[in-house]
C-alpha cells in the first residue's frame, strides 16, 4: 500500500508523462466521446419508432461490429510499428505501414460490403428469429455496408496520426462528421425539410454521408497540412521480405486477435437475439450508455501504446516499465470515477429513451448498468494493458491468446447457458458473461509481470 501511494506521489511529478498523456488521451477520449453521443442520439432517433427498431439496427451493427474490429486489428498492428518507427523518426518506413494498413483494412471492407448487400436478410437471421427485427434491420444493413470503405481508409490514417503524435486533427473532423449524421438523422429518419420520411433506412443514409465527409476531411488535413503521412502512392508500397516479416509477426496477431474476439463477441448477440425483441433493446441501450464511460479508457489505452512505443522505439526501455505502472495507477482512478458516474445518471439517460421504451425494458437497462459497474475495475484493467501495454512491444500473441480465450471458453458459452438454458433475464446473461474480464485480468496481469513486452521493435 505503501509502494502504491509512493508511485502515485512520483507519477503525479512526472510533469512530462502527464503532459504526454493528457496530449493523446484527451483528444481520443473526446473522439470516442462525440462517437458514442452520436450513437446515444441516433438511439434516441431510432427509438421513438419502438423496440422492434432498436433490435432490429443494433442487430445489423453487429456486422458493422465485426468489421470494425478487423480493422481495429490492422491499425492497431500498424500503430505499434508506427509509434517505435516515429520513436526513431523513421518516416519511410511509417509510410510503408501506412501503405500495408490500407491494403489490408480495404480488402476487409469489400469482403463485408458484398454479402451485406447482396444477402441482408440472411446476415439478420443469423442473430434473430424476428421478422420484423430481420425486415428492418436487412433494409438499414444493405445501405450503411456502403460506408465500409470510408471507415477503412478513416481508421486507417487516425490511427498513423495517433502513432506520429498528431491527434487533435480527427477530433475537429469527427465533430464536422457528427453534425452531419445528426443533421441527417433528423431530416431522413422522420422526414423534416421537405425530405421522405424514411425511417431506419434514413438513419443508415445519415451514416454514410458523415462517414464520407469524415474520410474526405481527414485526407485533405493529412495532403494539405503536409504532414510526414503526406506522400506519393508509391512511396506507400514497396515492402522488403525483412518489413513484411516484421510487420506481419506484429500485426497479424492483433488482427486475428480483434477479428476472432468480436466474432465471439457477436455470438453473444445470437444469445441474446433468441431472448426477444425487448432483451435486445435492452442490451444495446445499455452498451451505448456504458460507451460513455468506455471512451476514457480508449483514450487512455491510445496513449499507453503510443507512448510506451515511442520509448521504446528510442530505446528507453527503463522509462517504458515506469510509464506502463504509471498507467495502471491512472486507470484504476478513473476506473472508480467511471463506475460511480455510470450508477448516478443511469436513470437520467434512460428517461430520454421514455417513451419509446417500456417501464420493463428502462428497468432491464438500469439493471445491466450496475451489473457492467460491478465488472468496471477488471474490464478496465484489461483495457489498458492488452490494448496498450502488452501491444505497444509487440506481445501480440499473448494478447490473441488473452482475449479469444476468454470469449470463446467462458463468455460464449455462459451466454447460451444463461440464456437459452437457465432462462435467466438479460442482466443475469450480461453478468455471466462479464466473467471472462476476471479470467483475462488474471492472466494478463501474470503476463506483464513476465515483461516480454519490454522491448524495442524499431531496432
Amino acid at each position: 500500500m505503501r509502494q502504491t501511494v509512493y508511485d502515485i506521489k512520483n507519477m503525479f511529478q512526472d510533469s512530462a508523462f502527464l503532459k504526454k498523456t493528457v496530449m493523446i488521451a484527451l483528444p481520443v477520449a473526446l473522439q470516442g466521446m462525440l462517437n458514442t453521443m452520436t450513437n446515444l442520439v441516433d438511439n434516441l432517433m431510432i427509438g421513438s419508432l419502438g423496440s422492434t427498431a432498436i433490435a432490429a439496427v443494433g442487430l445489423a451493427n453487429k456486422v458493422f461490429f465485426v468489421f470494425s474490429l478487423l480493422v481495429f486489428g490492422v491499425v492497431s498492428g500498424s500503430g505499434v510499428l508506427a509509434a517505435q518507427y516515429w520513436g526513431n523518426r523513421d518516416v519511410k518506413n511509417i509510410r510503408r505501414v501506412l501503405g500495408l494498413g490500407l491494403l489490408i483494412s480495404l480488402t476487409a471492407a469489400v469482403a463485408f460490403l458484398v454479402p451485406a448487400r447482396l444477402a441482408p436478410e440472411m446476415l439478420m437471421r443469423i442473430f434473430t428469429t424476428s421478422e420484423e427485427s430481420i425486415r428492418a434491420g436487412s433494409a438499414y444493413l444493405a445501405v450503411v455496408a456502403l460506408s465500409y470503405p470510408c471507415t477503412a481508409v478513416s481508421n486507417t490514417y487516425v490511427a498513423m496520426l495517433r502513432a506520429i503524435n498528431r491527434v487533435k486533427a480527427p477530433v475537429v473532423i469527427s465533430c464536422a462528421a457528427i453534425l452531419v449524421n445528426v443533421v441527417f438523422n433528423y431530416t431522413l429518419i422522420y422526414g423534416n425539410f421537405g425530405a421522405p420520411a424514411l425511417g431506419v433506412v434514413g438513419a443508415a443514409l445519415a451514416t454514410l454521408l458523415a462517414r464520407v465527409v469524415e474520410m474526405c476531411s481527414l485526407l485533405a488535413v493529412v495532403y494539405i497540412g503536409k504532414t510526414p503521412l503526406a506522400c506519393r502512392l508509391k512511396d506507400l508500397f514497396g515492402y522488403s521480405r525483412q518489413f513484411l516479416s516484421l510487420f506481419f509477426r506484429t500485426a497479424a496477431p492483433v488482427i486475428c486477435n480483434e477479428f476472432i474476439w468480436g466474432l465471439g463477441t457477436t455470438i453473444y448477440s445470437m444469445a441474446y437475439g433468441r431472448m426477444g425483441d425487448d432483451a435486445v433493446a435492452a442490451i444495446t441501450i445499455a452498451t451505448t450508455i456504458q460507451d460513455i464511460a468506455v471512451v476514457l479508457f480508449q483514450g487512455l489505452s491510445a496513449a499507453t501504446a503510443v507512448i510506451l512505443g515511442n520509448e521504446m522505439g528510442a530505446g528507453k526501455l527503463k522509462r517504458a516499465e515506469r510509464y506502463a505502472k504509471y498507467f495502471f495507477l491512472l486507470q484504476f482512478l478513473l476506473t472508480l470515477l467511471a463506475a460511480a458516474f455510470i450508477v448516478l445518471i443511469r436513470w437520467k439517460v434512460i428517461a430520454l429513451y421514455q417513451p419509446g421504451i417500456s417501464d420493463e425494458v428502462a428497468e432491464l437497462v438500469s439493471r445491466c448498468l450496475i451489473v457492467f459497474a460491478i465488472f468496471t475495475p477488471v474490464k478496465m484493467f484489461n483495457y489498458v494493458n492488452v490494448v496498450g501495454v502488452l501491444r505497444s512491444g509487440g506481445d501480440t500473441l499473448m494478447c490473441l491468446f488473452i482475449d479469444t480465450s476468454g470469449v470463446w471458453f467462458i463468455g460464449i458459452p455462459l451466454a447460451f447457458i444463461g440464456g437459452l438454458v437457465l432462462k435467466q433475464p438479460i442482466y443475469v446473461v450480461y453478468g455471466m458473461v462479464l466473467l471472462e474480464e476476471v479470467y483475462k485480468a488474471i492472466i494478463g496481469y501474470w503476463r506483464y509481470r513476465q515483461k516480454k513486452w519490454l522491448r524495442n521493435l524499431a531496432v
